[in-house]
């Protein structure tokens, strides 16, 4: 059986989103998210938000303007799954238990809070001067909603394939101190898309809210041919060639166009078209390609509950998974109900042991085994050769004896080590929860009755 594949996106909710947005991440994610073959996680990152912003309305503003975006964009709910992370209370729990095993060092190493010590050093301020807990320990949060989904991949800009490296650093530090063998948390991997494209803006730079150089994505009409008309483009005058490799306006265009209306612009361009022209038709694409979900999009932003609905059921969705995962954390970490632990741990343990049994054997070749059988007769393990039975009655005993097991997990076996050797085997499971539903029960099945 083919394992899906989890992909996660998460969208920091501090502005209205423009043009180039669109191009480099919103199309292409909801493209991505109509893969039969992948379970897609699109998510609001409100709390994120809350790290570089310290205006409510601007915070409320942008999470419905995003929200409403990527629905009119064509993002389907039903087949994936769209909510805002502050409707999933598990995520900051989530956090603090990954708080409590991500070295600090590591945090020292983060990209965002190194650039912001740097720049305090340059201009003479105290290293940490305006450096919020939020803006340092943010690599443990993105960490968090990636791990809590187990996503395989996550689209990121180059400058967050570190964000995804540290997730991996710290989901392995919580496998290894709390798994007992098991892999809680998968390993996701930084999905890169060279053939993103990163746009333009108004001036020639990056399209960015920092450089004030931004086209509305779903402005009103006019707003947007206004927008296109303040592009900055160069003197050569209509009839003169223009060069349309360097050419914003041309780059725009492309963006958007298919590849016979690109090449049919670039010729157009080099036989001397104007620029007032070349704006009035780079308006008429973006029109065109956008017009309808503009008018979605102002359709949703106006009807509020509607997307308030929509998010309540992701967010119900995303909890079907984020709630048992949890539970399963805090057993892990030892944040268990004392009653319901006692009592199942009590009776499990007296009914196990009086019901395991070892059952010893020789082989044709004159070696022997033991196998150890469950109550249901069920094998849990079966030895290697030992040359007596001596030996083979030596190693049942230690395995009796209450120390540590030495258990090692193969794919969808395991075997029992002693003192640097292996000395049995499992059968090989279906799946891995029956491996690990075994080991719990060979653990108990070892543990020595306290009367």
């Amino acid at each position: 059986m083919t394992t899906r594949t989890r992909i996660l996106t998460g969208i920091t909710t501090t502005g209205t989103p423009h043009l180039g947005n669109y191009a480099g991440a919103i199309r292409p994610a909801i493209v991505a998210s109509r893969d039969s073959n992948a379970d897609s996680f699109y998510f609001l990152a409100d709390y994120h938000a809350l790290i570089k912003c310290d205006d409510p309305l601007r915070i409320q503003r942008s999470r419905l303007e995003i929200a409403a975006t990527w629905l009119a964009g064509g993002l389907d709910v039903d087949r994936v799954t769209f909510y805002r992370q502050s409707d999933i209370p598990e995520i900051p729990e989530l956090t603090w238990l990954l708080t409590c095993v991500a070295a600090k060092g590591l945090l020292n190493r983060a990209h965002a809070y190194k650039a912001s010590v740097d720049k305090n050093v340059e201009t003479g301020e105290d290293p940490d001067a305006g450096i919020t807990m939020g803006l340092y320990s943010y690599p443990v949060l993105m960490a968090a909603d990636i791990l809590m989904f187990n996503a395989h991949k996550v689209p990121v800009g180059r400058d967050q394939i570190q964000h995804v490296e540290m997730a991996r650093d710290i989901g392995q530090r919580f496998n290894h101190l709390f798994g007992q063998g098991k892999e809680f948390f998968t390993m996701p991997e930084a999905l890169i898309e060279e053939s993103v494209a990163t746009l333009p803006g108004l001036d020639g730079r990056k399209m960015s809210k920092s450089y004030d150089n931004t086209i509305p994505l779903f402005s009103s009409a006019k707003e947007m041919k206004d927008a296109i008309s303040r592009i900055v483009t160069d003197s050569r005058a209509p009839g003169e060639a223009k060069d349309p490799d360097n050419s914003h306006l041309f780059t725009l265009f492309q963006a958007f166009a298919t590849p016979a209306q690109a090449d049919e612009f670039r010729s157009e361009l080099l036989q001397g078209l104007g620029w007032g022209e070349a704006k009035n038709r780079l308006f008429q694409l973006l029109d065109s390609e956008l017009g309808e979900s503009r008018e979605r999009y102002h359709q949703l932003i106006e009807r509020p509950a509607d997307l308030e609905d929509i998010l309540q059921h992701g967010a119900k969705k995303a909890r079907a998974v984020a709630t048992p995962f949890l539970n399963e954390l805090r057993e892990a970490v030892g944040l268990r109900s004392f009653v319901a632990q006692t009592q199942v741990a009590a009776t499990t343990k007296k009914k196990a042991a009086k019901a395991a049994r070892f059952v010893s054997f020789r082989e044709d070749d004159g070696s022997f085994r033991f196998r150890l059988l469950a109550a249901d007769g069920e094998q849990l393990l079966l030895s290697r050769n030992f040359a007596d039975g001596k030996t083979a009655g030596q190693v049942t005993k230690q395995l009796q004896s209450g120390q540590a097991l030495d258990v090692r997990n193969e794919d969808l076996s395991f075997s029992i080590w002693l003192e640097g050797e292996c000395v049995a085997d499992s059968p090989v499971f279906a799946a891995s929860a029956a491996r690990d539903a075994a080991i719990e029960a060979l653990r108990i099945a070892l543990t020595p009755v306290q009367d």
